[in-house]
């Protein structure tokens, strides 16, 4: 899933969701039409990301289960020798060096040179003749191999699923040890002509299949990860693909439907402005997001009662204080008629469905919102001091620092369509209305704003992005569409946590 690519863990895990061949998926003949978040990652990031390709690689070489192997052969003077390899396990496991590879052709290439591993088990043997002898010995084989790599990748259900039976691995070394070298080097030399082929063999098959099952098992976790962090209770955004992924030899890049599910209403996109040429290639990763998929989520948040910003106290006190005039100390004791901040309260309220328009000053948010200030009298229930409804036009800038997302209004204006004020219930007293226009614009939306960016934060966090390193993002927002760029470095302990876990 490309929306939480930072979430990833691991060469396979990463490049395996946001890329998928389109043999099993049927898109239309004009995809673009319905994708609604995009992601890109560059090769400098597929570069990064192969480091963690070793740990993945011992992982498999380390939970990989080798059967017995038995055989037998017919020997001049000896007869027929029998024997058998058992309790095989790996022991002082090393990678050399690993090389990732993006082809055209829908796969990633990865290659392992020098793995080296120490084999140890228990070899058997006996002659079947006149008289019948078996032996029991320790066995240690030093292996060098090279391990080459094809991820070739299939789209199930529209959702990825990756293919590694491309694998084949070249052994440049496989030496067989007899306890210490002990016994004599005919015995030796036998045993390792017998058995190097079926070794061989072996080793690719089972090595090769656990690999596979590492890449299975990471990909589903992923998904459910991906999944996970775009949903919140009833809204969900649905990742599933939109179209054929493309492998360039400088990119990989994957599109996504981006649809909001509310309560089992989808939302429909049909007239998507992406092109690839709005991406470009300078920085790791990159995140595309339309103007339909960000209108959705508000409209959702909105449906969903998620709108609603409570203010008291102190919150309440640097609202209503931010100058001191006497026009202020007039309104203010008109609003409150005395009372304390802490026995009021101010709720702020979208009254409309918000409307996002994406332009390159940034997003620009129109809505109608309520303002309601209740006061607590002595003796008497809350008293519903002042109310207002007012249409807000508010471009807001976002930006990602000290893992925070911080929305800075840069633009705003707002219209009162309706006020309603006990101290001045003829509405005659025009400095009120003035003072409460002002502090909107000055206190208010900010307030607002910087309120929706924590809450924003907090539900990424909950989600666990605050646990990767984001470089030097950027937000970018032009007409119709929203860029997301960023350099990443890769929290190598998620992945260790994650493959302990699970195998």
């Amino acid at each position: 899933m490309c929306w939480a690519g930072r979430m990833m863990l691991g060469t396979f895990s990463i490049l395996l969701v946001l890329v998928h061949a389109a043999a099993a998926c049927e898109f239309g003949p004009f995809p673009y039409r319905a994708t609604g978040i995009v992601c890109r990652m560059t090769k400098p990031a597929a570069l990064l990301l192969n480091q963690e390709t070793a740990q993945v690689i011992q992982a498999a070489f380390r939970n990989a289960k080798f059967p017995n192997i038995t055989g037998e052969r017919s020997m001049r003077l000896l007869g027929r020798v029998s024997y058998g390899l058992s309790n095989i396990q790996v022991n002082d496991l090393s990678i050399e060096s690993s090389e990732v590879e993006l082809k055209e052709d829908n796969a990633i290439h990865i290659s392992i040179k020098n793995v080296t591993a120490l084999f140890k088990g228990t070899l058997t043997y006996g002659y079947a003749g006149v008289l019948q002898l078996f032996h029991s010995i320790d066995f240690e084989i030093e292996s060098s191999i090279d391990l080459q790599l094809g991820i070739n990748l299939i789209c199930q259900k529209d959702q990825v699923a990756p293919d590694t039976s491309d694998c084949y691995l070249t052994f440049h070394k496989l030496t067989l040890h007899l306890q210490g070298d002990k016994q004599p080097g005919w015995l030796k030399q036998l045993f390792t002509d017998f058995i190097s082929f079926t070794l061989k063999l072996v080793l690719k098959r089972e090595v090769c299949k656990e690999i596979n099952d590492v890449a299975q098992t990471l990909t589903s976790f992923i998904l459910d990860l991906a999944a996970n962090f775009v949903r919140d209770k009833d809204i969900v955004v649905d990742i599933s693909l939109a179209s054929d992924s493309v492998i360039k030899a400088s990119y990989i890049e994957s599109h996504h439907k981006g649809l909001v599910l509310y309560k089992n209403n989808s939302s429909v996109l049909s007239d998507s402005v992406f092109s690839p040429s709005l991406l470009t290639e300078s920085r790791m990763l990159y995140f595309w997001l339309s103007e339909h998929s960000l209108s959705s989520l508000a409209a959702a948040a909105f449906l969903d009662g998620r709108l609603v910003l409570n203010l008291r106290g102190e919150k309440l006190q640097e609202l209503f204080e931010m100058e001191d005039t006497e026009v202020q100390r007039k309104a203010v004791q008109m609003i409150f008629q005395g009372t304390s901040y802490n026995d009021s309260v101010a709720k702020v309220w979208s009254l409309t469905q918000p409307q996002i328009s994406l332009q390159p000053e940034g997003t620009v948010v129109r809505s109608l919102v309520a303002v309601e200030v209740r006061i607590h009298l002595a003796g008497e229930e809350p008293l519903v001091a002042l109310y207002m409804e007012k249409e807000v036009t508010v471009t807001i800038q976002a930006t990602y620092a000290e893992k925070k997302l911080i929305l800075q209004p840069v633009d705003s204006s707002i219209e009162i369509k309706l006020f309603k004020c006990t101290a001045d219930p003829s509405g005659e007293d025009p400095s009120i209305q003035s003072f409460l226009q002002n502090m909107i614009l000055v206190a208010g939306i900010p307030e607002v704003t910087s309120s929706i960016g924590s809450a924003l934060t907090l539900l990424m966090n909950s989600k666990r992005l605050d646990l990767f390193d984001i470089i030097n993002p950027e937000i970018i927002t032009s007409k119709g569409y929203v860029v997301v760029q960023l350099d990443f470095g890769f929290p190598s302990h998620l992945l260790l946590h994650f493959l302990e876990k699970s195998l």
